[in-house]
């Protein structure tokens, strides 16, 4: 039943959200990303573990993300203003340019990775937490077409946040409330322990 409805919301977000897009210069996204460097660090690595590394991730999903935040489907206090003037050729760019360079590796909380190892790839069948895996890969690689982003070597205090703002309700630009859905199910110590599984996690 949890194989069934991963399989039929992966391929729901993928229609709904794989429309191609026009292509970005990552030359020209070099120049426009001096601004973002202050928080997403250089070649976007960011030192803040609140602030999400950028590098090397899915350009579709770095742009919708910028989309959304223009739009106002994904609120966040330090973005959304940053977005206002930017046009969607920026997003382009940026993204392109994001998208192109190396991720730094992270390491995770060796008391941590049993549990969000067993969460990560098997999910929790009693309370229905699906596997993490099912959509961002068993290495955290994502799906590029669908817009499910790569999670290796994310910071776990973004992700720890991220999860919790899904849990909540902060966060609803997800396709189908598929995050939504999932981190309802999770408690505190579970997403604690998926979120450092995935800073150690690498491709």
């Amino acid at each position: 039943m949890m194989k069934t409805w991963l399989t039929t919301t992966a391929v729901a977000a993928a229609l709904i959200g794989g429309m191609a897009h026009g292509a970005g210069d990552p030359k020209a996204g070099e120049t426009k990303a001096a601004v973002c460097i202050a928080c997403h660090g250089p070649g976007g690595n960011s030192i803040v573990p609140m602030w999400p590394k950028l590098a090397g991730q899915h350009p579709d999903y770095i742009y919708k993300q910028l989309m959304d935040f223009k739009s106002g489907a994904r609120v966040n206090d330090q973005m959304s203003p940053q977005v206002i003037p930017l046009s969607e050729q920026d997003f382009l760019d940026l993204a392109a340019y994001f998208a192109a360079q190396p991720k730094a590796p992270g390491s995770a909380d060796p008391s941590a990775v049993e549990l969000g190892e067993r969460i990560y790839r098997g999910g929790n069948p009693a309370s229905g937490v699906p596997a993490c895996s099912g959509c961002h890969g068993p290495s955290g690689v994502g799906l590029a077409f669908a817009k499910f982003p790569k999670l290796h070597s994310q910071h776990a205090t973004y992700v720890e946040q991220t999860l919790k703002h899904f849990r909540g309700g902060e966060r609803a630009n997800d396709a189908n409330g598929m995050m939504r859905g999932a981190a309802a199910r999770m408690t505190d110590r579970e997403i604690a322990a998926v979120a450092q599984f995935i800073q150690g996690l690498v491709n």
